[in-house]
């Protein structure tokens, strides 16, 4: 066993995960062991379902987050024609590391296992480290990314405005006058690109009266049950949206902002978010294979959180940010967008946002729909619901993605056991280079 890694990086320590949501053992919760959608037909209380609600039921989820394009209609995004861009390997037995979480140590495997992990990939100077599959995930299934999925569309948003098609100080109702009366007919792009809104629209999933659920209804995410009456396509839900305090003022991370943003990147470019990841990142950086977006009930890409990629092609994308936007042998991504994500934005305005004292959150900033740090390691991250990560640690020349799927949506129940874990990789990485 190797010895425990000791220190942490920046602010963060570990706590436990909090115990809410399904109690089982995760390795009772495995999707192989428990038989979901197996046989041909499946037995019928092994059956998951859109319609009935069952894909998002845990431990279904263990299941239907690698097989969502079964279940919900999606758009391919074509990763094109070029060979796969090389991923050397440099392999290292992490699962023993040690590391402190809270008042006790954990390995890394450990922390893998308790946070319900499907897949993860560790990437160190370019090469792989360590990758790792369970339950239903494999290296070619692209797997619900979730929130993740807004720091590819904040990306996308920022590489416009560097070519100048995009104007962030203009009023959104320039772009899109359907919204001219909704709440964001005096916001501003980059109100939009950095989580700052005054909209009335509540991200509590445990609340099922919160409108995430209606957005979630009327993009298809979710089942519309008989008799269901409101909005049928995300533009229709968008327009309806009202105001609530003043724009600019303080962060507020709520998923209906990315789908304006997303509106205006079609509107300006007169292309599809599909198309726009194709051309502009996905083909760019040699993916390994086609990912995919959920779509509405008119094909519209659910760009708040329904992109779906392998793993590999994640940690490339990660990889790419971390080189300064550079990868596959091509200016993916121009140098100047990366340099702003990683500048970040008003820690004061972030902290306005009255996110819980986590460990981890001290000293924030959000910028272009991507966490930032600030800490000594530079470190910036995308995140998702139920455990989804891209973590990119410049200092250390590392970047780790993590497919998840726990029972609990907040990603506030694992940062204080997940971190701690990315931090000792990083660690160790460096004590070894």
């Amino acid at each position: 066993m190797q010895k425990p890694v000791s220190g942490t990086i920046g602010t963060s320590r570990a706590v436990t995960v909090d115990g809410a949501g399904d109690q089982r053992h995760p390795a009772s919760t495995d999707p192989v062991q428990l038989g979901w959608m197996q046989g041909f037909p499946p037995a019928s209380e092994r059956v998951i379902r859109f319609d009935d609600g069952s894909l998002f039921r845990f431990p279904r989820t263990r299941w239907s987050f690698s097989h969502m394009r079964e279940l919900v209609p999606t758009v391919n995004v074509w990763r094109g024609n070029q060979a796969a861009s090389a991923l050397p390997r440099k392999v290292h037995e992490l699962d023993h590391l040690s590391f402190a979480c809270g008042d006790r140590q954990m390995t890394w495997s450990e922390m893998l296992l308790s946070t319900y992990t499907d897949s993860v990939v560790v990437l160190h100077r370019g090469a792989i480290v360590y990758e790792k599959y369970s339950g239903a995930a494999l290296d070619r299934l692209p797997h619900s990314c979730y929130s993740i999925t807004k720091s590819f569309i904040g990306t996308l948003a920022a590489m416009l405005v560097n070519e100048g098609v995009l104007d962030p100080s203009s009023a959104v109702c320039r772009y899109i006058p359907e919204l001219k009366n909704s709440a964001y007919g005096d916001a501003s792009v980059r109100d939009l690109m950095d989580m700052q809104i005054g909209v009335r629209y509540s991200e509590d999933y445990a609340d099922r009266n919160a409108e995430i659920w209606d957005y979630s209804r009327a993009g298809g995410m979710s089942p519309r049950t008989p008799g269901t009456t409101g909005p049928s396509t995300f533009y229709e839900f968008l327009c309806l949206l009202k105001k609530e305090g003043r724009h600019g003022e303080g962060f507020s991370y709520k998923t209906v902002n990315t789908e304006v943003l997303a509106w205006v990147l079609r509107r300006v470019t007169n292309t599809s978010i599909a198309t726009l990841m194709s051309e502009r990142i996905w083909q760019k950086i040699g993916a390994e294979n086609d990912a995919y977006f959920q779509v509405d009930s008119i094909g519209t890409e659910a760009a708040g959180g329904g992109f779906h990629v392998t793993l590999r092609d994640l940690v490339r994308f990660g990889e790419t940010i971390r080189l300064g936007g550079r990868f596959n042998g091509a200016q993916v991504i121009p140098a100047a967008v990366v340099e702003d994500i990683f500048s970040g934005g008003d820690t004061e305005k972030f902290t306005k946002g009255g996110y819980p004292s986590v460990p981890g959150y001290k000293g924030y900033s959000y910028r272009s729909k991507w966490w930032i740090s600030h800490n000594e390691h530079r470190v910036i991250d995308a995140r998702g619901i139920y455990g989804q990560r891209l973590y990119i640690d410049p200092v250390a020349e590392m970047v780790i993605a993590k497919f998840s799927s726990h029972p609990v949506a907040a990603n506030v129940n694992l940062l204080p056991v997940t971190d701690p874990g990315f931090q000792a990789i990083a660690l160790h990485l460096m004590d070894q280079a």
